[in-house]
């Protein structure tokens, strides 16, 4: 058993793992983390001119942090879907908005 897997055994809830490189690089550890994994992460480059745009632009912003970390506990079913709902409204978060890694 991995030192991730004794951590977070004891409790089964979604994980969110965020980076300011690849998504690749959070996707790693997923295989050891027992639970719902989420991996965050900026796949490309040169699109912004300061990281905090860069950080809106792929996603990995304080405000997608806080999105997917709703999202996910709705799918576990620990809080209803709405939530992730008012948090895209509050937040102004373009739901039609082109993935970053296809733009």
């Amino acid at each position: 058993m991995s030192h991730l897997e004794k951590c977070f055994s004891k409790h089964r809830v979604p994980t969110v793992a965020v980076s300011d490189y690849v998504k690749m690089v959070s996707e790693q550890i997923g295989p050891y983390v027992p639970g719902p994994y989420y991996a965050l992460g900026t796949d490309g480059f040169g699109r912004s001119d300061t990281r905090e745009n860069l950080r809106h632009f792929f996603e990995v912003d304080r405000y997608y942090i806080v999105l997917t970390v709703i999202w996910a506990l709705a799918i576990d079913g620990k809080l209803d879907m709405k939530v992730a709902e008012d948090v895209i409204k509050k937040y102004n978060i373009d739901k039609e908005k082109p993935s970053p890694i296809t733009v």
